[in-house]
């Protein structure tokens, strides 16, 4: 990119740069916090990039990282002549005295370099306005995510190269060995199984099937209540059947061990109403939002999830209800659009999206009534882009008196890893799943 491009210079620190890698040659630990912030790429001088990508070089191949071996690497990799080489970072490593202000350094490179991002994505818009080709929301759309990529720090080159990958994959892989809390996907708060999903990953879009009234609007908001409190991430929650009183008065019922008749009649004894005050007051804190407009499409929900600070998960209730944003005659072509903008959507906010959907009759057809992967309604579709697919069955449902109060959820898809069936307890009164099968005592 030329220095006079858009008639201006571009924004780019010299001695920022320069002090980045001074820092990390006087001090070559703390290489791996560097490439935490940067890439090459963030550099503006081309021999500040290939030096950093040198370095890079010698990290990933385990050798020390100092004055010779990177005059080596360079040499070798005919970025810079020997001489040339052996001057510049000797003038490098004389402009910073200390490696202690590193991380300071590396944020003015990376802001810098957000910068002419901006610069060159703003440049692309006006470009594709001008043209007045195609349809004017689409180009809104791709402009919204341009723009949000960049504030995202998500890289909208064409490709990103292997070695910065595998940073990234070596970071990940340290901080599960030494924190690995941190790095582990968003709990569903449900014991068994996240140790079966190891939590929800980024960018996984998890679909929960069942029949009408077995209490997937439920288990959704239960997974939701204990994700905006454990995580401190906002919850997104589009209720696509349910008014948010709805909503709110049903988590209230699971979270308060309220019987949900007493909150729909309003009969509440005083105990009843001091736990009501005090899960209120829980819930509060949590940043729980909702939305009920009704029949919304993927890039409504796309514009208004890219304006919510530290977003965490995002649940809809449920799939079917929603509309795809071209007009489809065919209802399985129609879902299995929307199916697939939804993993897109997932991919691209690098969150969670637990979509409900309805299942067919199928079950009830069949002598076992367990749910199976063929019972997806509308389009198998829904299946292909799900990353992972859970199914609620409660035996009582069908009638078994014996199987009271039993849940099981079904993992029939899981790309990350195994499926399998976890055992659990539901709780009709409370509208709530729990771990143990042994009902709480209810509230008086």
């Amino acid at each position: 990119m030329a220095l006079e491009e858009y008639g201006r210079k571009l924004p780019f620190a010299l001695d920022a740069e320069q002090s980045v890698l001074g820092s990390i040659l006087i001090d070559p630990e703390c290489f791996p916090q560097a490439s935490e912030l940067l890439t090459g790429d963030d550099f503006y001088i081309s021999q500040h990039s290939a030096i950093f990508n040198a370095m890079q070089r010698l990290f990933l191949s385990s050798r020390n990282i100092d004055y010779v071996t990177l005059i080596d690497e360079l040499v070798r990799s005919g970025d810079l002549s020997d001489d040339e080489s052996k001057n510049y970072i000797r003038n490098v490593v004389a402009a910073v005295p200390t490696a202690a202000n590193l991380i300071d350094y590396a944020r003015i490179v990376k802001d810098k370099s957000t910068l002419r991002r901006l610069i060159e994505v703003c440049s692309e818009i006006t470009d594709s306005a001008f043209a007045e080709e195609g349809d004017v929301s689409a180009i809104v759309d791709i402009a919204e995510q341009k723009v949000f990529d960049i504030a995202q720090g998500k890289n909208t080159g064409d490709f990103s190269h292997v070695r910065d990958i595998l940073l990234g994959v070596f970071e990940h892989l340290r901080k599960l060995n030494t924190d690995p809390a941190s790095v582990l996907g968003t709990p569903t708060g449900f014991s068994g199984l996240d140790n079966l999903l190891v939590g929800m990953a980024p960018s996984d879009l998890i679909l929960v099937g069942a029949r009408p009234g077995m209490g997937k609007t439920s288990f959704a908001l239960n997974i939701a209540t204990q994700a905006a409190s454990s995580t401190g991430k906002a919850v997104c929650i589009f209720s696509l059947e349910m008014s948010k009183e709805q909503i709110v008065t049903r988590i209230l019922s699971s979270e308060g061990m309220i019987d949900s008749y007493a909150l729909r009649t309003g009969k509440l004894s005083p105990e009843q109403w001091s736990t009501l005050a005090n899960v209120s007051a829980m819930l509060a804190k949590c940043d729980i939002l909702v939305d009920d407009t009704t029949g919304i499409t993927v890039s409504a929900m796309k514009g208004k999830l890219r304006r919510v600070k530290n977003l965490g998960l995002v649940i809809i209730d449920y799939l079917q209800l929603m509309q795809s944003e071209r007009r489809i005659e065919n209802r399985v072509q129609e879902v299995a659009d929307i199916s697939r903008n939804l993993k897109l959507l997932a991919k691209e906010l690098a969150v969670p999206v637990v979509t409900c959907a309805q299942l067919s009759r199928g079950p009830e057809s069949r002598t076992d009534k367990t749910p199976m992967l063929s019972d997806l309604r509308d389009s198998g579709a829904i299946e292909q882009d799900a990353d992972v697919v859970m199914f609620l069955y409660r035996p009582d449902y069908y009638g078994e008196k014996d199987e009271q109060n039993k849940a099981e959820i079904i993992i029939a898809k899981n790309r990350h890893g195994s499926t399998g069936k976890v055992e659990m307890g539901w709780i009709p009164q409370f509208t709530k799943f729990v771990t143990s099968i042994e009902e709480p005592e209810p509230k008086k």
